[in-house]
């Protein structure tokens, strides 16, 4: 068996290595020159972190990531409203990483050329159409120019093209641009000296204004850390396009941004001070689509963004693309037919992540924020007083059984007070 992969990111290069542990022989297909490290930080939770500690790829990681021991959440005020330990420290086998988006895709790229092959990969090539009949899928490349570069044949083929993606594009031909929601998301990452555990997680701010700050790598010094920050801020009802095209590598503009960074206090690291010393940052306006009735069809699926694009909330997104390898590969593995294999995969993930779309648009687990300063505008003296702690827990526990992370066992209880 051999799968044609389109798509050069976190979720097509993973699925090329679960491939390979199975036996599976796959071709990947990038369109851009070549596959460089875009984006800023990211958090990639345990679930998924344990897929690719399979593949061997945890010391990798380890070099290149922070093991995010702790979370708070907090109210724009600097209110703790939620505290909890993450990773190892909540009970789980494996850490949960705080890593550069690039340095991350790095690392699987490195293992799918040490593995596969330099020439399993393809770059400066878009896909342009393809065909399928009994005996497989063709898909047809093409270069910037637009002249034909390639014709790839395979038994399957996996659309992890992302948020534009034209695999999905063509089997859904009416479904129009992705869904802003009037939110702009800046991002950033800047050395700066060590706050808190040194490992631990922020988010300040419900839905409409949030602002996040966690360490993604050691720093130039053991006093500091790459630290990475993000300011979600909602500039728009959703009724109208984004004033600019979703673009990860987007440059920001100070002069919007800093006027949004004055809504919030921190107490355990100077936000202000950190965003004005970071000399480039990017900005996102945060879409994503309504979940599909189904992704596959025929020999052709969907896979990460291609399938299920999701607001940034919950530390979700790359990881679910993960999932989705894993759960892909074992179904091409476990099946007589690729065709009954593509339904099985579609079946196992396609409600579970329609599920975490529609919980991102609510807030997530960040939503207990939204709850409290909703309660609470101007802050709080006791938060028990605002909402109970059974109830924040629900909130926040809900979302991590959806999502699949939960863990169990006593570290997983939340600090109270």
């Amino acid at each position: 068996m051999k799968a044609i992969i389109v798509g050069g990111g976190i979720g097509g290069l993973t699925t090329a290595l679960m491939l390979r542990a199975r036996g599976i022989d796959s071709e990947l297909f990038e369109q851009s020159d070549t596959i460089r490290e875009l984006g800023v930080g990211i958090n990639t939770l345990p679930h998924a972190i344990r897929e690719l500690a399979g593949l061997g790829l945890l010391d990798a990681l380890d070099a290149v990531a922070i093991r995010t021991d702790e979370l708070y959440y907090l109210s724009r005020h600097g209110q703790e409203v939620w505290r909890e330990a993450r990773g190892l420290d909540a009970g789980h086998d494996v850490p949960q990483f705080s890593i550069h988006r690039g340095r991350l895709q790095s690392v699987i790229h490195r293992a799918v050329e040490a593995r596969l092959g330099a020439d399993a990969i393809h770059t400066g090539c878009r896909l342009g159409a393809f065909t399928q009949d009994e005996g497989g899928v063709s898909a047809y490349f093409f270069d910037r120019a637009g002249a034909h570069v390639k014709t790839a044949r395979g038994d399957i083929l996996v659309g992890a093209d992302g948020i534009h993606s034209r695999v999905r594009e063509t089997l859904f031909p009416g479904e129009g641009p992705p869904c802003w929601n009037g939110l702009m998301l800046w991002r950033g990452a800047r050395d700066w000296p060590v706050f808190l555990t040194g490992k631990s997680m922020i988010v300040a701010g419900g839905l409409n204004a949030k602002l996040v700050v966690y360490p993604i790598a050691e720093g130039s010094s053991a006093a500091s850390r790459l630290t990475n920050w993000a300011v979600l801020v909602k500039v728009g009802d959703g009724n109208a396009a984004p004033p600019r095209r979703e673009d990860w590598s987007r440059p920001g503009k100070r002069e919007e941004l800093m006027p949004h960074v004055a809504r919030f206090n921190v107490p355990h690291v100077d936000v202000r001070s950190l965003i004005s010393a970071t000399p480039e940052f990017y900005e996102y306006p945060t879409c994503d689509r309504d979940p599909l009735p189904y992704w596959s069809s025929g020999r052709v699926t969907l896979l990460g963004d291609a399938a299920h694009p999701m607001y940034p909330v919950g530390s979700n997104g790359a990881s679910q693309a993960i999932l989705d390898a894993r759960a892909l590969a074992d179904a091409l593995a476990r099946s007589e037919h690729p065709r009954q294999a593509l339904v099985a995969y579609e079946q196992k993930r396609l409600p579970m992540t329609a599920e975490i779309v529609r919980a991102n648009r609510r807030g997530g687990p960040e939503g207990v924020i939204d709850a409290v300063e909703q309660l609470a505008p101007d802050g709080f003296d006791n938060i028990e007083n605002v909402l109970g702690y059974s109830q924040r827990e629900a909130i926040v526990r809900g979302y991590a059984s959806k999502a699949g992370f939960a863990a169990t066992g006593p570290a997983l209880a939340a600090v109270r007070g």
